[in-house]
């Protein structure tokens, strides 16, 4: 698997996890106070779908490209935000986190994004040239530390390793627990891919150990059996989601796996809270 996104911009874990986070921030801004959006792995911003690395997976077929073709209102949100970044019917350009947060910014917002591979912080600043968000070419981990809690009186971290280095789970854990001793009413969104069962059963019984309240657990595995040695699926872990959130969570959810669901398979999303 190659971790560069550009090879899986607008896949179904793309979508699933964007969905997730047009609904998250509107839920917390149904409140009028200032929301700062902190993204650890901001990645390049804008993908183009027509380029040869999303072609050489052809990823994006099964991801936006399904949920333009599905006509549930529930995704409404969710495909205006990929048009605002296009010309046309078709998508030929996918936005990445950042430009969606870019795009759901109030006037008292503010939005922090890092990313410390060089050649996409370059492609990051261009993508959001012209919007009022803060670049950063940082170590992730020591950004998310030192940036909660944030100047304003709420704020979101948005952590979407690509997890090619064999401790991200355990650099999660631990940044996580100490972030939640500095922040510990901060919401946080960490988004993870499913491979199989069993190595996510064990580091969701390490995050328990934690002890964070509040910690809700969103899987989406795409087939009815896991597919050995296969991508089956991605999720997010979710701390101090809102009310208003996850009362809407369950018809979104439902509307994400029909429209989802590979040729043959039913596809499932659950939710679990795994404290509080």
């Amino acid at each position: 698997m190659n971790y560069r996104h550009s090879f899986h911009a607008g896949n179904s874990a793309d979508v699933v996890k964007h969905s997730l986070l047009i609904a998250l921030v509107r839920a917390l801004q149904i409140k009028e106070g200032a929301l700062t959006l902190i993204d650890t792995h901001a990645g390049c911003g804008l993908y183009d779908l027509h380029g040869d690395a999303a072609q050489r997976t052809g990823e994006a077929a099964q991801g936006v490209l399904r949920a333009f073709a599905d006509a549930n209102p529930l995704l409404d949100d969710y495909r205006a935000a990929v048009r605002a970044v296009n010309v046309g019917a078709e998508p030929l350009l996918y936005p990445g986190s950042p430009q969606i947060l870019a795009q759901l910014l109030r006037q008292q917002d503010l939005l922090t994004l890092n990313e410390k591979h060089h050649e996409d912080v370059h492609a990051l600043r261009s993508a959001m040239r012209g919007t009022s968000a803060a670049v950063h070419e940082r170590d992730a981990y020591e950004l998310w530390l030192a940036m909660v809690p944030p100047r304003t009186p709420r704020g979101v971290v948005v952590v979407d390793p690509p997890y090619e280095q064999t401790d991200e789970r355990e650099r999660i854990t631990a940044t996580l627990a100490a972030a939640h001793r500095k922040w510990a009413h901060g919401v946080t969104v960490i988004w993870y891919p499913l491979k199989d069962r069993a190595t996510h059963g064990r580091w969701k019984d390490q995050l328990r150990k934690r002890g964070i309240p509040k910690f809700l657990g969103v899987e989406h595995w795409l087939y009815d059996a896991d597919q050995p040695g296969l991508y089956n699926g991605a999720g997010l872990f979710i701390v101090n989601p809102p009310y208003a959130f996850t009362q809407a969570l369950p018809p979104l959810l439902e509307a994400l796996r029909a429209a989802l669901a590979p040729e043959g398979h039913r596809g499932e999303i659950t939710t679990e809270w795994l404290t509080g």
